[in-house]
């Protein structure tokens, strides 16, 4: 996939943060992008700032809802005929001591973050067996190291990537990779932060989005399975 325009790229979550930042990168490739999210307005807004219509797909999909991940998939298919990278990048946080987590909100991150990843592969596998493709989950560094009042996200999280690691042993033998990315602070809207001048320290949306490209153009001999990364000085925030 070292040459990637006119490749097909679906994002989960695409209308802010990382998976704007990332649809962005991929647009500017050449690549043609759909990307979903549970509110069809917000969708259009990030189109605007993303620009083309020929080569940009918004689509209200509920990554929660298995349906809708099919159907998401069959709109790409029917416009485009293909389907060659996806992205799984929706996600929630909602923090509490693990006493005080409810168990609505348990289940909220545990719905979008761990089972919408699979439902989002489960609806666009098939497709990617066809191209050959690429499969990325966007975890986080929670998914390795614990903190308070992160019991419900950490165990999404931590869920996350054995689910990908696994899923890229299963799915090598039909040519298709598969990684986890796990980012630290991002400068994104997630848990009502508002992106300023303040977060000048954090990744930015654009930097995941450029890690991105670095995996679609690498050799197909190797394949970075789970790459951590993180702010460079978290001590200037």
């Amino acid at each position: 996939m070292r040459t990637l325009k006119n490749k097909v790229a679906y994002i989960t979550g695409g209308s802010k943060g990382i998976g704007y930042g990332i649809a962005k990168s991929l647009l500017e490739a050449g690549m043609k992008v759909a990307i979903s999210g549970r509110n069809l307005e917000d969708l259009q807004r990030a189109a605007q700032g993303l620009g083309s219509e020929e080569d940009l797909l918004p689509i209200a999909s509920d990554v929660t809802n298995p349906k809708d991940e099919e159907g998401a998939v069959t709109k790409i298919l029917e416009k485009w005929g293909q389907l060659d990278v996806v992205l799984a990048n929706a996600g929630v946080g909602i923090f509490a001591p693990v006493d005080k987590l409810s168990t609505t909100d348990w289940q909220q991150m545990i719905e979008t973050n761990l089972n919408g990843v699979f439902y989002t592969l489960k609806a666009s596998v098939e497709a990617l067996k066809k191209s050959k493709g690429y499969y990325i989950t966007l975890a986080s560094l929670a998914g390795t190291n614990f903190f308070p009042n992160g019991s419900g996200y950490n165990a999404s999280k931590f869920g996350v990537v054995g689910f990908t690691q696994a899923a890229m042993l299963d799915l090598r033998p039909y040519d298709i990779k598969v990684s986890t990315i796990m980012p630290g602070s991002v400068a994104t809207y997630f848990n009502e932060n508002e992106p300023s001048e303040k977060d000048a320290w954090k990744i930015q949306p654009e930097d995941i989005g450029e890690l991105v490209l670095d995996l679609l153009r690498m050799n197909p001999r190797t394949l970075p399975s789970k790459i951590e990364v993180r702010p460079t000085r978290p001590d200037k925030k």
